[in-house]
């Protein structure tokens, strides 16, 4: 054998090794503890609800409509009649900059944003579809574009959303919840057994998928909502398609069929399923961006929610609904920065941080939220189930080998920790996150007697105590 078919014959081998060691990763099982590790540690994110629908801001001829940001299914609308709405979407105020910061100063590790919702309006440059924001509006920008950076900019995972099993603008999707064609767009497309769902999935979903999955760089989630009538084979043909194109990006159990790499619960701070799972809520009612929407959770609720959550060994997506000016409403970024505030001192007990042998002492959550977190369903429009109520109660977390405790909204000037009683634990050391006064605590056969700090005027009334436990490193 001459020289050069030596180094041809050692160029060969080492294109297939590589070709071996290429097939080997994309046969890699999903949830991977290398794939989720990030996404484990982050413990809180920021969901993005931005489309059409905001542009409407809660209005429809001239009257606020029924079902937030699906009244184009509420409402009965046309399809070419709710695409004219592209035309009055400029959002000359969005400034990627700007959510991410914001996200940033709040705490947040990564951003979930709605790149395809129910109305099948693409909020991203979608060659294979011109039903998207940069052929259809005056502004013709691909928001995501600018996103993308931002999120490199900050340390954050960018991530998409992307209605699976709805699409009002495809003619080839039907339903069946709560009935037959009952989210389905039947008045453009009445023949609901005509529909061959396999047609929109060649057509618009995994060429969409593969835009998102190329144009962006890498991606944290493909957070998918509604999978309908999705089957076993075509769930799997769809994960198998993100994990090919990148096998690092996760995806929500939203894909339907027991698949995906942790469970979701909507509008609820419980999951009774094993494993990885993610809570996410709204701040006000909508989802999307709602002028009539009044109602909206306090900084303090949120931090309680966040911490109802993450010591449940969940992940908090907390929504915002921007207007349709790119702006985020000033209600929400105010609670951000009060998060942010309270994030500054005391995100130590919530990144990277896990259940703690006892979970909670005091008030237990409302019965109806425990009903509607076990049943798993996927809800719909204003469904928010959360509790409103403000107790005095404790929670818990646990990190390198410390116990943290968090008084929630306490009345008294002194904390009752039961689980942390003589007899139940050996404390070493107590401190309080982000104040360097000693802490004068005692121990008793009842109780730890932690002593709470007098609130002032902005303050969050959620205080964290880092225990370390006799013999623990």
């Amino acid at each position: 054998m001459g020289p050069s078919m030596k180094i041809k014959t050692i160029l060969l081998s080492c294109f297939l090794l590589g070709c071996s060691l290429w097939s080997f990763a994309q046969q890699q099982p999903m949830g991977t503890s290398d794939k989720m590790a990030w996404w484990s540690a982050s413990r809180f994110g920021l969901f993005i609800h931005w489309g059409l629908y905001s542009q409407t801001a809660g209005d429809w001829n001239g009257r606020p409509t029924r079902g937030g940001e699906h009244f184009m299914l509420y409402e009965r609308i046309p399809l070419q009649q709710y695409a004219q709405i592209a035309k009055d979407f400029n959002p000359t105020a969005f400034d990627a900059d700007t959510w991410a910061k914001a996200a940033k100063w709040a705490g947040m590790k990564y951003i979930v944003i709605t790149a395809k919702h129910h109305d099948g309006f693409a909020m991203f440059n979608s060659p294979s579809s011109d039903y998207n924001v940069v052929q259809q509006t005056p502004w013709q920008r691909d928001p995501m574009r600018d996103l993308a950076d931002a999120c490199k900019r900050y340390d954050l995972k960018l991530c998409f959303y992307y209605s699976l099993g709805r699409d009002w603008a495809d003619p080839d999707v039907p339903t069946n919840w709560p009935s037959k064609a009952g989210r389905s767009n039947f008045w453009d497309y009445p023949n609901e057994d005509a529909k061959d769902l396999s047609k929109y999935i060649e057509r618009k979903v995994k060429p969409q998928l593969h835009e998102l999955l190329t144009q962006y760089g890498p991606i944290g989630i493909i957070w998918f909502d509604t999978p309908e009538l999705f089957t076993k084979e075509q769930s799997t043909e769809i994960q198998q398609f993100i994990t090919d194109l990148q096998p690092n990006c996760i995806i929500n159990s939203r894909i339907g069929n027991q698949l995906g790499d942790y469970e979701v619960v909507e509008q609820s701070l419980m999951n009774k399923a094993k494993g990885k799972w993610e809570a996410c809520i709204t701040m006000s009612r909508n989802w999307g961006f709602n002028k009539h929407d009044t109602v909206w959770k306090s900084p303090e609720i949120l931090v309680r929610n966040l911490v109802e959550v993450v010591s449940r060994g969940g992940n908090l997506l907390l929504n915002i609904g921007p207007k349709g000016d790119g702006t985020f409403p000033v209600e929400s970024m105010a609670r951000l920065r009060s998060i942010g505030d309270w994030m500054s001192l005391n995100a130590e007990a919530i990144y990277g941080s896990g259940e703690w042998k006892i979970q909670s002492e005091g008030n237990q959550l409302h019965e109806e939220e425990t009903e509607i977190a076990g049943q798993q369903t996927i809800k719909d429009a204003e469904n928010d189930a959360t509790s409103k109520d403000i107790v005095s109660d404790i929670r818990f977390t646990t990190k390198d080998g410390f116990v943290y405790v968090f008084v929630r909204s306490p009345k008294t000037d002194f904390a009752a920790v039961k689980s942390l009683a003589a007899g139940q634990a050996q404390i070493a050391k107590i401190t309080l996150l982000g104040s360097k006064q000693k802490i004068k605590w005692k121990q008793d056969a009842k109780a730890l007697h932690l002593p709470v700090p007098s609130a002032t005027g902005g303050e969050i009334p959620v205080y964290v105590f880092k225990v370390k436990l006799v013999g623990q490193s």
